[in-house]
């Protein structure tokens, strides 16, 4: 594509954001905010398992992020940066609610934020102002008590968004499937399945929402979380794909919980374009940390959710707006979870709040603009891995371990694995990237951990909940 041609389309695109958010037409915004989806569970991303025709799809259609992350490696903190755009670390909201309790461990947790403020100015507050219906149907997990829930944090609607990080499997409660034991949500048919279910809430408010008033849905699947269960027909199906063969990256039970994610995604966008709202809806894919190690491994990322290194916190990222979002588009620049609040922000004319994070994408997306920005990380409590601190900049990723101050520098150009450290020979560059996360640490007010009295080396690793 020439040049010439390249920056017409720009313009155009540019000229299209633009008119759309000064006009009383505004975008509608849908959000696929999937659970524990490491970028690569999907074909987009090139997994040649796990089949997401209808994913894919929306990124062949739109722009698909090759270095998304989440903001933190573990749910809660990345789902309230989502609603406010600001790093976990500011909010003080930085463990999944509740939390590991390790009471003989090395180091004790702050007193940390188990919920989302309500003087925190979420996107669906902002987009309210703005004229929108407001809807979130999902996962919320922010919060115990009913008055931190989506319903009183700016949504109109609430279905299923209560306390829980995953459904309920029990003697009395089926998981997955019918009766899921969730609050704000009534059980269904015996084995009704939950992804079906709540896709299928998300098409009825489409369904019935007045064309005239612009709408955004926050569709946070519970999938694919443990407990991983998925249909039996797709188990089947992926377990004779298997054929007998015994990989870490092909689970043929969560590839069934993949697909029925991939289905959601393409009922929703089946039903925007029969209800002719495609061509005015904003959408984006997104997820809130790294795959679960234990149940997929991400490949070539190091390790998975829970950990410091990139299987943690890479993500997929796509976003589409037909006709409006060049098609095909692979962007490189490194991206996180405020970012999304932010661009939706700068799509409606919306202003921001104080002390915002993320950053615009749509210059991003439109310009091929760079912001050569540090990205952070600070996860004060114990997971898979030890408690940490991470800073990238350019090619280059630095982690701070918090119990022996450890540090460890990656090229992440030369060697995505991370497994060759170059901290011993390149402490110039270590003690740069150092310097950048000790002043953002404080910039944010970023809570630290302290020596634990009752430090107990061999029952350190003793008790370890179930997020």
């Amino acid at each position: 594509m020439n040049k010439l041609l390249s920056l017409t389309i720009a313009l155009w695109i540019m000229t299209g954001f633009c008119c759309f958010a000064q006009t009383q037409q505004m975008p509608n915004i849908v959000i696929f905010f999937i659970d524990d989806m490491g970028s690569q569970d999907l074909g987009c991303y090139g997994n040649n398992f796990y089949q997401t025709p209808s994913i894919d799809k929306l990124a062949n259609n739109g722009v698909r992020f090759t270095n998304a992350y989440s903001a933190c490696t573990v749910c809660s903190p990345t789902r309230a940066s989502l609603m406010t755009g600001k790093y976990p670390a500011r909010l003080q909201i930085t463990d999944w609610i509740q939390g590991h309790k390790k009471p003989y461990a090395k180091l004790n947790v702050p007193n940390w934020t188990m919920y989302l403020p309500l003087q925190e100015k979420t996107l669906a507050e902002s987009l309210k102002e703005k004229g929108y219906a407001t809807w979130h149907v999902g996962k919320w997990h922010l919060g115990d008590d009913e008055m931190y829930w989506p319903d009183q944090q700016g949504f109109d609607v609430n279905i299923a968004g209560n306390f829980k990080g995953a459904p309920i499997k029990n003697k009395q409660y089926n998981g997955f499937f019918s009766p899921y034991g969730l609050k704000r949500l009534n059980d269904g048919p015996k084995d009704e399945y939950l992804t079906d279910r709540l896709t299928e809430e998300a098409i009825n408010l489409i369904d019935r929402q007045n064309s005239s008033q612009p709408f955004f849905l926050n569709l946070a699947h519970y999938a694919v979380h443990t407990p991983i269960q998925g249909k039996a027909d797709k188990v089947e199906k992926y377990k004779q794909l298997l054929n007998g063969e015994k990989h870490p990256q092909k689970n043929p039970v969560y590839a069934a919980m993949i697909e029925s994610v991939d289905e959601s995604v393409a009922r929703i966008i089946q039903k925007l374009e029969e209800k002719k709202l495609l061509e005015n809806t904003f959408i984006v894919f997104m997820a809130d940390n790294g795959s679960l190690a234990s149940v997929s491994t991400s490949p070539p990322f190091r390790k998975g959710k829970g950990w410091a290194y990139e299987g943690g916190t890479r993500t997929p990222l796509l976003m589409y707006w037909k006709g409006k979002i060049e098609g095909g588009k692979l962007i490189d620049e490194p991206v996180i979870t405020m970012d999304i609040y932010t661009t939706i922000m700068q799509l409606v004319k919306a202003k921001l709040p104080n002390n915002v994070d993320g950053k615009n994408l749509l210059p991003v997306i439109t310009e091929n603009k760079t912001y050569n920005r540090p990205l952070f990380w600070h996860y004060p409590h114990y997971h898979n891995d030890k408690p940490h601190g991470a800073v990238r900049l350019g090619d280059w990723k630095l982690i701070e371990y918090f119990e022996d101050n450890h540090f460890e520098l990656y090229n992440l150009k030369e060697d995505i694995g991370e497994a060759n450290d170059l901290s011993k020979q390149n402490i110039a560059k270590a003690e740069e990237l150092k310097k950048l996360m000790v002043a953002w640490r404080k910039k944010v007010n970023a809570q630290m951990m302290t020596t634990n009295p009752n430090y107990d080396a061999a029952k350190a690793n003793k008790g370890p909940q179930e997020d």
